[in-house]
């Protein structure tokens, strides 16, 4: 009785021994080799996973740039500096002039700026609140101040101030868009690093109607393109955009002369 015991205790070791050694084996020989380039380019890349390259991740990005040829400028947090490295490692050229964009939150209202057209007592989300009208504030365009952007932010970049409004860090933000697609009301939207001046305000409504609710939303008065030429602001439906493409001289008389204060300077 023992001795067939022990007889199928060792038979089953043995044959543990025989599948451990065999497994071993094959998977040294049906290994599949990764290309050391694909290593060298990860280990350049910033590391974020933050998907804004449109991959999965690093690794999937790396993967694709030494396999598939995709383009070694995807990386917003990594800048032309990575850019220009992942060229190296490639031996290839890129062109790296484009201008380094940050998110910023086009609105200034607040609860003591702005009406509200009922109480939300929901969860302690944009896109919860927005599917209940379109949020509780009587303006269906500005900031929920909820957090969803701050919540989906990989580099804590955002951050809601001792107002009530949010704000972003643009020497922390990585460009990685996260906040944009998050954003119910589209009120977050990307600038030049360098922007001296922005357009606090993403309301589409008439300026009769925004006085009615928003005392620091754009009105579409116009002053700002008609008596400043070159403050590089221009109306259309009823709101004013900021324009980045050339350096301005009348941005900061256009910002004074704005009768609700809505264009507003950049630290």
């Amino acid at each position: 009785m023992v001795a067939n015991v022990l007889y199928a205790f060792l038979s089953i070791t043995l044959l543990g021994l025989l599948l451990g050694i065999g497994l071993a084996v094959a998977s040294k020989k049906l290994a599949v080799k990764k290309d050391e380039r694909i290593i060298i380019v990860e280990e350049a890349l910033p590391g974020a996973n933050c998907g804004a390259c449109g991959y999965a991740g690093c690794a999937a990005y790396a993967e694709a740039i030494v396999n598939d040829g995709a383009p070694v400028d995807l990386c917003p947090p990594g800048g032309a500096e990575t850019a220009e490295r992942v060229a190296s490692i490639m031996g290839i050229t890129v062109d790296v002039s484009s201008i380094k964009e940050v998110a910023k939150v086009h609105c200034w209202g607040n609860d003591e700026t702005r009406t509200h057209d009922f109480t939300y007592e929901g969860i302690e989300d944009c896109n919860a609140a927005y599917i209940y009208f379109q949020g509780a504030d009587t303006c269906k365009y500005g900031c929920l101040a909820l957090g969803s952007c701050i919540r989906v932010c990989p580099v804590d970049a955002i951050t809601k101030d001792s107002d009530g409004r949010i704000q972003v860090d643009k020497h922390i933000c990585i460009s990685c868009e996260k906040c944009i697609a998050v954003c119910p009301t589209k009120v977050m939207k990307m600038i030049p690093f360098d922007a001296d001046y922005y357009v606090a305000c993403n309301s589409l409504d008439k300026g009769a109607l925004v006085r009615k609710y928003c005392s620091v939303g754009c009105i579409g008065c116009k002053i700002c393109e008609k008596k400043f030429p070159d403050g590089g602001f221009v109306i259309e439906n009823n709101l004013s955009y900021t324009q980045y493409e050339n350096t301005y001289t009348e941005r900061e008389g256009a910002a004074e002369k704005c009768p609700p204060k809505c264009i507003r300077s950049i630290p």
